[in-house]
């Protein structure tokens, strides 16, 4: 009898329009390759673009929020583990799985700190400091206490690891540093990467219902491609991304070159065939998706701090950060014409992947950390 792992979905995951769709889909891989059947359960609607769990052995069931139907479901799959996507499903499902099946290990998979981009956002749209924020907002108080409440939180960025760790001296048992896990073999350059000198023009891609990728369209068109596009007045820059807004379609614009093509289905060969990937996010959290494909492209990328951060570590970014406007623009513009700079910063994102990203090292820590606590729960009441 294999043991269960019940997921309760934010939403149904979608690995073509969202970094979180692509994370969900690791965490299930995951614990599939452990031995767990699962059991994947949401209250949300599945739209075109979600992924076929059930082409995996995902079994699907629909739930309803505030409603006794739920316990009876919960107490029939009798879960060993049930890992909440975001904190508003362990709030609204939480209370019930402890209720219901108390010997439940309950895991939070944070996606990202809400309340730190929430945070960051303000910061920007007000013009005060981050600290004004940070730690008073509702949802950082809502989400502290569904980390509180879980057994363990996994938290996808190194930087917020320490912010809860250090800045709010959270007991570092309570989470597990788990970033995005590759396959050994998407760490490799493809042989279909396309070499600097069959590249052209820059691209952007993010969905476009997260507001740090909205804002970042508005803030390309404003503000750093009119800097480029004087010096490289040839160029285009192509931005992509699921669910295209109407403000956002309304940005296109053929004689400045920025291009708003919407949804695209295989990422990888867009990026593959631009030059150099833009990511200047003004706010944010956790890992940005966007990046990890650029590299498994061989995109070099030029990023702001917010979006570099948590990425890289100790290592060389492949490619700029930067937050100034104007060293922003001057510095793609550099890593955009120089061969040299390109085909450096083209490799270094493949040892990035390889050293940051492998599936197999973080799979082995959380194979471990479950292991432990699943024989405490075992050992002693809760």
């Amino acid at each position: 009898m294999h043991p269960c792992l019940l997921v309760i979905g934010f939403v149904y995951p979608e690995p073509t329009s969202s970094a979180a769709g692509t994370r969900m889909l690791q965490l299930i891989t995951a614990f599939q390759e452990q031995g767990y059947s699962v059991t994947f359960a949401t209250t949300c609607k599945k739209s075109d673009k979600a992924f076929d769990l059930e082409s995996i052995g995902v079994k699907v069931e629909a739930i309803e929020l505030n409603a006794s139907s739920f316990d009876e479901f919960i107490k029939t799959i009798n879960p060993t583990i049930v890992v909440f996507d975001r904190f508003m499903t362990e709030e609204q499902f939480g209370w019930r799985v402890a209720e219901h099946c108390p010997d439940a290990l309950r895991i939070l998979d944070t996606e990202d700190l809400h309340f730190l981009r929430q945070a960051r956002q303000k910061a920007l749209t007000t013009n005060q400091p981050l600290d004004s924020f940070l730690f008073t907002t509702d949802t950082a108080k809502r989400e502290l206490a569904s980390l509180y409440r879980s057994d363990l939180s996994l938290i996808i960025s190194e930087a917020e690891y320490t912010l809860l760790t250090q800045q709010l001296k959270i007991e570092p048992s309570l989470l597990c540093y788990l970033p995005f896990m590759l396959e050994a073999k998407d760490c490799q350059p493809q042989e279909s990467c396309k070499p600097y000198n069959q590249r052209l023009d820059f691209v952007s891609i993010g969905n476009f219902l997260h507001p740090p990728n909205l804002d970042v369209v508005r803030y390309l068109k404003k503000t750093i491609w009119p800097k480029i596009r004087t010096v490289l007045p040839e160029t285009k820059l192509h931005i992509y991304g699921a669910y295209n807004a109407v403000n956002s379609k309304e940005m296109h614009n053929e004689k400045e070159g920025f291009l708003v093509h919407g949804f695209v289905e295989n990422a990888f060969e867009t990026l593959n065939s631009a030059r150099v990937l833009l990511a200047p996010l003004r706010f944010g959290a956790g890992l940005k998706g966007k990046l990890i494909l650029a590299m498994q492209a061989g995109t070099p990328c030029a990023m702001s701090s917010v979006a570099a951060e948590g990425m890289f570590g100790d290592l060389d970014p492949n490619g700029i950060v930067e937050d100034s406007s104007d060293e922003f623009a001057a510095q793609a513009v550099a890593l955009y014409t120089s061969a040299s700079k390109w085909e450096a910063s083209h490799s270094q994102g493949f040892s990035v992947l390889k050293t940051r990203f492998e599936k197999h090292q973080h799979l082995l820590v959380l194979a471990e950390r479950i292991k432990s606590l699943l024989g405490a729960f075992g050992s002693a009441p809760r």
